[in-house]
């Protein structure tokens, strides 16, 4: 019985992490404020920079990184 229960909190878990990657996929930067900057060349150098700025983690956490540091350069 208890298998069965921890088979349920353990998809439960999944669900609800699959759910949180899907939203904060979606909510990623893609348009530049400034039209002279919103092309594909200057998207991938901002990206770029702030993927050096903030390298990948375990966790997760350099998601919400990168998106509030292509927030700081103009992308929504």
């Amino acid at each position: 019985m208890s298998s069965r229960i921890f088979f349920k909190a353990a998809q439960a878990c999944l669900v609800i992490s699959m759910l949180g990657m899907m939203i904060s996929c979606a909510s990623f930067p893609s348009e530049n404020q400034d039209p002279a900057k919103n092309n594909k060349a200057t998207y991938n150098k901002d990206l770029k920079d702030c993927q050096e700025d903030y390298p990948e983690a375990g966790s997760g956490v350099h998601i919400r990184q990168w998106i509030n540091c292509m927030n700081l350069k103009g992308w929504k």
